[in-house]
């Protein structure tokens, strides 16, 4: 991206979403959906039940038949709200597991529109719950309703909307698979999807504005701090997404470092940033059910997914301004 388009996005951006271009003094930002006044509220109930049918479906753990089947829910429930869904196959190569498929699931919006938002999620769950305090639980899957699920559920419902308001924007909804296949102390065996997808995007020279991922964005208590590889890579659009900002769960601070599928697409070349839940009264640093057996819905609240719904469509309609 130039430089000039670069500084244009980022004004475009604090403008809209009421900022002087500095990040807020506050511990939490102000909410900023007067930035959304050409789209209906984000909907954080609609986000709640399509969060909740990905959980239907059991854990979706690559390989398996409840893996499968969410696939081809997926791909249908993205053909009601985009222009073009595209299904990307391909073998990785994962820790513990060897060669493994994948499916990376794209919804385009817009596809002939030069100025695109890039959004991502992970669908996938981890098929070991190795951070539970059970160790007769280290060997099940995860169902994955905050990890994995509640980012997706976001996309699906924000699509959907964008469907029924319309938008002048290129939007590619990129849902990517393989993210939880990883193992501590090596970096490179997590985000598999997103690390197949950077080297084989689905659009040749894809070059959007730059993205946002989303990851585990349900939790009633989320804290959503400035994830550290996004500031490194992107800050100025970290800037920009949390002065548009909705809701408190968007603390206004320096969080840690995640390996993170965001990593990986700004390594590929394109800013990207994570609203992830991370906590700093946590030994693992995330919350209390992240690879546990209790990460179920029982822990997802339509409000939270309803603010992190809603901060998308600010960031949408500043960019559309």
């Amino acid at each position: 991206m130039k430089m000039t388009l670069l500084y244009i996005v980022l004004a475009a951006l604090m403008a809209a979403c009421g900022s002087t271009g500095q990040a807020p003094a506050s511990e939490t930002t102000a909410p900023a959906e007067q930035a959304a006044i050409n789209h209906s509220a984000f909907d954080g109930n609609g986000a709640y039940e399509l969060t909740r049918q990905q959980c239907e479906f059991g854990p979706r753990v690559p390989g398996t038949p409840a893996h499968a089947k969410c696939a081809d829910w997926l791909m249908a429930t993205l053909q009601a709200s985009c222009d073009t869904v595209i299904l990307q196959t391909g073998t990785v190569q994962t820790a513990t597991e060897g060669p493994l498929g994948i499916k990376n699931i794209i919804g385009v919006i817009n596809p002939d529109a030069s100025q695109r938002l890039l959004l991502m999620a992970h669908w996938d769950t981890r098929p070991w719950a190795d951070n539970d305090p059970d160790p007769a639980n280290h060997s099940k899957p995860v169902m994955g309703a905050n990890d994995g699920a509640s980012g997706v559920g976001v996309l699906l419902q924000l699509a959907k909307q964008l469907r029924a308001d319309s938008t002048s924007l290129g939007v590619d909804i990129l849902l990517v698979d393989a993210e939880d296949m990883g193992i501590t102390d090596n970096d490179e065996s997590w985000a598999l999807g997103a690390q197949y997808w950077a080297q084989h995007p689905h659009v040749a020279g894809y070059k959007p504005l730059f993205g946002i991922l989303l990851d585990m964005v349900g939790a009633s208590d989320a804290t959503f701090t400035r994830e550290y590889f996004s500031v490194q890579y992107a800050g100025g659009f970290v800037d920009a997404v949390w002065n548009c900002a909705a809701g408190d769960h968007f603390v206004n601070s320096q969080g840690g470092a995640i390996t993170d599928d965001h990593v990986f697409v700004n390594k590929a070349g394109i800013p990207c940033i994570d609203i992830i839940d991370m906590r700093t009264d946590s030994e693992t640093g995330f919350c209390s059910v992240w690879h546990t057996v209790n990460d179920t819905m029982d822990g997802i609240s339509a409000t939270t997914l309803g603010e992190v719904g809603q901060t998308l469509l600010n960031v949408i309609a500043a960019l559309e301004q």
